[in-house]
């Protein structure tokens, strides 16, 4: 099994990715072309290194034997004698290119490579490599020292073996593998599309106010975050370019819809947590919700429905089965109940005629209930 770990970009998902290799016995360098982002990286990790010591999770030759493991690099040539090398840079195809065209030139011949992406197809960026049959996504979820869960991405050019490899070096991490297909979003990111898209349409047509829709997700749906606090701590702009990413990448599906209320917030800089201000203005007092319990339920029974029929529709697909699908629901975003669960909880009949009331009235696409959840109501009976 992989000894050696190089982790390419300092930012924060590189940063914890690398922190996270280094607890775990691995050999890990993290590169990072600023000398001030490797910096910032380093004294991040040793604040969340010396925290652990002071809670006593850790003790000090532990501590002391994690920072030893731990290289700060500015030269990819040191990736020469690595196992494994997860990319974890900004979401531009081109320059991702770039950076594993020149790791190609570096690694031995059973090195490893993989991509951190959230958005972009494994198989587009192996494209670039002369060996893609060792190349596949390696998805964390922030912080990855905490989230237990991380998608393994093999594209068709993938090697089994090196499917297979991965997941014992994540299993060798402590964390929960979900195997999934190179589809837009993979299963997370696509499944929880409606979590935020919903929440935003709701708004835009006058129906409930932020604080309103996330107390309804938070108080009746158990949700630790509702969708418009998650968008403000993950980044308006982060989250925004996802959504419309994965809006491109399935061909513009209505579902996938991005909204033009998110899309300006990100153009005028109001990223949410990070810059003081997004959907809610952090120097001042969250405002107080509507508390009507019949609004409560309307918006909590709309935003579930969808978010299932996504979750049937990740399975229709292929994109995981059902189980990866409810696991990566659970251990990648933290959400209460697996959707496909929840859904049996609920009543598939009750989503789907949820579902078919929304379509009606709309008459849009992004409301068509999936065609498994529809034979699972035909059947009666759960279909696995």
């Amino acid at each position: 099994m992989a000894k050696r770990i190089f982790v390419v970009g300092a930012g924060t998902m590189g940063a914890g990715i690398a922190q996270l290799a280094a607890q775990k016995g691995f050999e890990t360098w993290l590169y990072d072309l600023s000398g001030d982002q490797l910096g910032k990286a380093q004294a991040g990790i040793n604040k969340s290194l010396a925290t652990l010591v002071e809670k006593g999770k850790i003790d000090e030759p532990t501590h002391h034997g994690i920072k030893a493991r731990l290289h700060f690099v500015q030269s990819l040539d040191e990736a020469r004698l690595a196992d494994l090398v997860i990319e974890a840079i900004v979401e531009n195809l081109g320059i991702k290119h770039q950076v594993f065209q020149s790791l190609e030139r570096v690694v031995s011949s059973h090195c490893i490579l993989a991509s951190n992406t959230s958005s972009l197809s494994i198989a587009s960026i192996s494209s670039a490599l002369t060996s893609p049959a060792r190349f596949l996504g390696i998805h964390f979820f922030n912080p990855a020292t905490l989230m237990p869960l991380v998608e393994v991405i093999p594209s068709v050019l993938t090697s089994p073996e090196v499917v297979l490899q991965a997941e014992e070096i994540i299993a060798a991490m402590g964390k929960t593998v979900a195997v999934c297909k190179d589809t837009p979003g993979f299963i997370v990111n696509r499944v929880a599309r409606p979590f935020y898209g919903e929440a935003l349409r709701m708004y835009e047509e006058g129906i409930a106010d932020f604080a309103t829709i996330d107390y309804a997700m938070t108080s009746i749906g158990g949700f630790k975050m509702g969708p418009f606090e998650l968008m403000d701590y993950i980044g308006n702009d982060v989250n925004y370019t996802v959504t419309e990413t994965v809006f491109e990448a399935f061909y513009f599906d209505p579902r996938f819809k991005p909204s033009f209320t998110q899309k300006r917030l990100k153009e005028a800089g109001l990223f949410g947590r990070k810059t003081g201000r997004g959907f809610y203005d952090y120097s001042t007092d969250r405002p107080e919700p509507n508390r009507d319990e019949a609004l409560l339920q309307q918006i909590f029974k709309r935003i579930i429905a969808m978010l299932i029929n996504e979750a049937y529709d990740a399975v229709l697909m292929q994109v995981a089965s059902p189980s990866d699908a409810d696991l990566a629901m659970m251990k990648g975003v933290n959400y209460p109940k697996g959707l496909l669960a929840w859904s049996e909880e609920i009543g598939p009949s009750v989503i789907l005629a949820q579902l078919n009331s929304l379509f009606e009235r709309y008459g849009e696409d992004r409301y068509r209930p999936n065609a498994l959840l529809k034979d699972r109501v035909n059947a009666g009976g759960p279909l696995w």
